[in-house]
């Protein structure tokens, strides 16, 4: 038998209310020891809630929930407790001095309701970013996987592989009968549904990954010393990030900055300068991140005044309020300065037009990198069946049938699942 388990799901204490949730077989008979009897179920009722030996821990709402109807498949009891730590913490002790009870490790909740069938993989990790949500289009594209939108497209595929694995079995089981050919004309046309579904999902891997919103668009500022690279960074920061000084090389290694603007997490890395060549050990391995995070950016800001080393970088005239320096020279899309924040504004705006090719479409359904990569294997085993085949074509959908399963959990290893789940925190 499973344990039972608890944990405060509203948060940490010290608050006005804390949310204690019991769930599992022994949930009502480990409640009823602290509150009496429980009150009809889905029904809130006040309670005196006591320990072991009848002194008085709390006065509480308490709300019953039998299974298999409830957020983890099981009976599940929430105990409205005041939000004190003394208080909370009473309560929990008289929880776990219970036999078979016992205090909920992170996530756990979440994982019964995937063990018992109340949400699938795909809205389990729409969950977990739920939680860890910082903007608003992180939220949006969560909850559009907490409410199904990623399972019903992976089931739709799954179903039309289930079918089409369906007519092949039926063609070599009963191939020798008249009601079931098996000719080039009926492989041919599996091998037309096979194509498109492969197409439908390889549509998917073509897209910006939901990943994205969270990991931040990566912006490098890269050129020589003295370039204006640190000058820049806190202007676009709007905080001192980086030391800035008339001395070259003041920059030994990169300094990152997260900005949050326009809804989009920006991840910017001031680089050191580009030499071509020195015999400072230190400045060397400046220079050697400095290329890495280069070929790493997702959007390059050059201020050299030698071209870019990659043809999408924004080539930018840098120190433009430097006498000499005026105007805006050939082959740069834009001038920056200092005591200009106009100019500041329209980089800024260059650099959320090229960073929005990058994100996913709000109204497209959100798709996590590795989902795109288990989509890429099954398109690429619905390819990969020779056409006049039917053995090799059923194994290939079998195949693809499989990836997409892992998907949903259906064949989720225990290793995964304890990486997801140790994401949640603890009464989710």
């Amino acid at each position: 038998m499973a344990d039972t388990i608890f944990a405060v799901s509203s948060g940490q204490p010290p608050a006005a209310i804390a949310v204690i949730r019991v769930s599992g077989p022994q949930a009502f008979a480990a409640t009823e020891r602290l509150a009496g009897r429980l009150p009809k179920p889905r029904r809130a009722g006040l309670r005196r809630l006591r320990d072991a030996a009848g002194e008085t821990l709390d006065s509480a709402l308490v709300l019953s929930f039998p299974g298999p109807a409830t957020a983890t498949g099981e009976d599940l009891v929430e105990l409205h407790c005041h939000g004190g730590r003394a208080v909370v913490a009473a309560v929990e002790g008289a929880l776990a001095a219970q036999p078979g009870v016992r205090h909920a490790e992170p996530g756990e909740f979440t994982r019964r309701a995937l063990t018992h069938g109340r949400i699938d993989l795909a809205e389990a990790e729409g969950l977990a970013d739920l939680l860890e949500a910082q903007t608003e289009r992180q939220r949006r594209a969560a909850i559009g996987a907490v409410e199904g939108q990623v399972s019903q497209a992976l089931r739709g595929w799954m179903d039309r592989t289930a079918t089409l694995s369906a007519a092949i079995e039926a063609m070599l089981d009963f191939a020798e009968e008249d009601d079931v050919p098996l000719d080039a004309a009926a492989l041919a046309g599996i091998r037309g549904e096979m194509d498109g579904l492969a197409q439908a999902m390889l549509e998917v891997v073509d897209r910006p990954p939901v990943d994205r919103l969270h990991d931040g668009i990566r912006v490098v500022l890269a050129g020589p010393p003295n370039s204006g690279k640190s000058t820049l960074l806190n202007l676009l920061t709007e905080r001192e990030a980086a030391i800035v000084s008339p001395i070259a090389g003041t920059t030994r290694d990169r300094i990152e900055a997260s900005v949050l603007r326009g809804g989009i997490a920006y991840v910017l890395t001031d680089t050191a300068g580009l030499a071509e060549d020195t015999d400072d050990v230190i400045e060397a391995i400046g220079i050697t991140r400095a290329q890495e995070a280069i070929d790493q950016a997702d959007i390059l800001l050059w201020l050299a005044d030698t071209p870019p080393p990659r043809e999408d970088a924004l080539w930018l005239h840098s120190r433009a309020d430097v006498p000499g320096r005026e105007g805006l020279p050939a082959g740069r899309q834009l001038a920056v300065r200092r005591d200009d924040g106009a100019s500041i504004a329209a980089l800024w705006h260059a650099v959320a037009e090229r960073a929005a090719s990058l994100l996913p479409r709000e109204d497209a359904v959100g798709f996590k990198r590795h989902q795109q990569d288990q989509c890429r294997l099954a398109a690429q085993a619905l390819l990969a069946a020779p056409k006049a085949d039917a053995l090799l074509m059923a194994e290939e959908l079998r195949v693809a049938r499989q990836a997409l399963a892992g998907l949903l959990g259906v064949s989720a290893t225990e290793t995964m699942l304890d990486a997801l789940f140790g994401r949640f925190c603890l009464g989710k």
